[in-house]
């Protein structure tokens, strides 16, 4: 039997962790230890692997920071909806045949991930869910994004090759739907660029951009993922005008 089509055979990893198999598919092979993934990533798998839930109330922190955890990921949309795989197995993952890039940690940084773009990270890394500066004042905006830091390597995706942007040396404003990841320590905050035209229904549709600031880098994707933290963000928010929206609010 011939066919172009088993050119794709797999990628034979030589140790445990994260690989690329092609630009769309990433495997991670694990030999008893774990790793965390989005649910439902998993395309296939060989051995034996075992997917649990992963609860937002898990890992470190107070009950009040675990409790305060789970609030904002119900109320944002932008939790990532976790499970933890373990096992002795090699493991498919993808998400919708997105690009998948792999990003290192080395524990001198951190770096925020639109919720949306997080495939799959090591369990030595360690996550939070943060509030954006001033998204709840913007309808449109988005609320949180997940910080992801330690020493590890994370995958994210993005909708067509991302573009790296430089945020050092001057502001730089992004969509809050294309942005994928950024420097964790920037100064981020939302903003509204149209004036009364867009109150009364005279939109440009590029109305709330996210700022970034400092030094830094921010990657942004060639697609305003309508899924993402803006339209998420603006969904979620209206239902968090009362006491539990105003308590994240001071965050």
């Amino acid at each position: 039997m011939r066919s172009d089509l088993f050119a794709n055979v797999e990628q034979q990893a030589t140790e445990p962790g994260f690989k690329l198999q092609n630009s769309k598919l990433l495997k991670a092979t694990v030999n008893g230890g774990t790793f965390f993934a989005r649910r439902g990533a998993m395309v296939a798998y060989q051995g034996q692997a075992r997917f649990e839930y992963q609860g937002a109330l898990s890992g470190e922190g107070s009950m009040k920071d675990k409790l305060l955890k789970a609030a904002k990921g119900a109320i944002s949309g932008e939790g990532v909806p976790l499970m933890k795989v373990s096992g002795q197995a090699e493991i498919f993952l993808a998400e919708q045949a997105a690009d998948i890039f792999l990003i290192d940690l080395d524990g001198s940084d951190a770096l925020s991930i639109n919720g949306s773009n997080v495939l799959a990270f090591e369990s030595s890394l360690q996550y939070d869910i943060k509030l954006v500066a001033n998204a709840g004042a913007l309808a449109g905006a988005g609320l949180f994004n997940t910080i992801v830091y330690g020493t590890g390597r994370v995958a994210i995706t993005s909708k067509g090759t991302p573009v790296v942007l430089e945020t050092t040396h001057q502001p730089t404003f992004v969509d809050p739907n294309a942005a994928i990841c950024w420097s964790a320590n920037l100064q981020v905050s939302m903003q509204r660029s149209e004036g009364m035209g867009g109150l009364i229904g005279r939109t440009s549709g590029e109305a709330v951009q996210m700022q970034f600031s400092g030094p830094g880098f921010v990657v942004v994707q060639p697609n305003e993922d309508i899924g993402g933290v803006g339209q998420a963000g603006a969904q979620q928010n209206q239902g968090a005008s009362g006491g539990l929206g105003a308590l994240l609010g001071g965050r």
